[in-house]
């Protein structure tokens, strides 16, 4: 049986996610977290198999608490589940440790298979991502501005983009204005960038935001 610790601050996802995977003989949900700071307390005193893992939680973000896995819990194997589009973050979470990514509008049957493979000890990519990964090996091409930057800095990056104001960025990360505005400073110099505008054109052109 694959014990599975689902992380997602939202009832009806963790109740889907529940209800889906209560009919799959080999696979029980025995444990849930709403927050980043949570799923690091469950872990330290239970064991699991595979966590299923929200990018975007209150408080610390799912980038942090992965982080913290792999370095406290590198054996358990971290399934990605977001909103987020494949473009924007699942290569990221993979160089991290992440075991794989799936966005919530995966079908049923490919989250079950990502989870089975995952609990095996192997990592999950979609069929999409692997056509990426090969296309950017094969033309070997320089490494996007963006990709220069730190986690942190990458989520201030793209919540900036899709519109986004310094306090609302600065409430979902659970940090204050002026660190958002700090993050903010260094985007800009290390993408030599002048404002959000040009921020905006990058993140569009280069489908860190839809």
């Amino acid at each position: 049986m694959i014990k599975i610790l689902v992380a997602d601050d939202h009832p009806v996802v963790r109740l889907g996610l529940k209800q889906l995977l209560s009919d799959v003989k080999d696979m029980s949900v025995v444990d849930e977290a709403t927050t980043g700071q949570e799923v690091l307390k469950k872990v330290a005193k239970s064991d699991y198999d595979v966590i299923l893992l929200d990018i975007s939680m209150p408080g610390r973000n799912g980038l942090d608490i992965l982080h913290e896995l792999r370095s406290k819990k590198p054996k358990i194997p971290v399934l990605v589940l977001s909103i987020y589009p494949e473009d924007q973050y699942a290569v990221r979470v993979l160089k991290i440790g992440a075991a794989g990514y799936l966005t919530k509008e995966s079908v049923p049957e490919e989250l079950i298979t990502a989870i089975r493979k995952v609990a095996q000890g192997r990592k999950y990519i979609s069929a999409t991502l692997a056509e990426k990964l090969a296309i950017d090996l094969e033309f070997d091409s320089e490494k996007p501005v963006h990709e220069y930057l730190s986690d942190r800095e990458y989520q201030v990056l793209c919540l900036l983009a899709s519109g986004k104001r310094l306090k609302d960025i600065a409430d979902e990360l659970d940090l204050s204005i002026k660190t958002i505005s700090t993050y903010r400073t260094r985007i800009l110099d290390k993408m030599k960038m002048k404002n959000n505008a040009e921020m905006i054109r990058y993140a569009l052109q280069n489908k860190l935001v839809t």
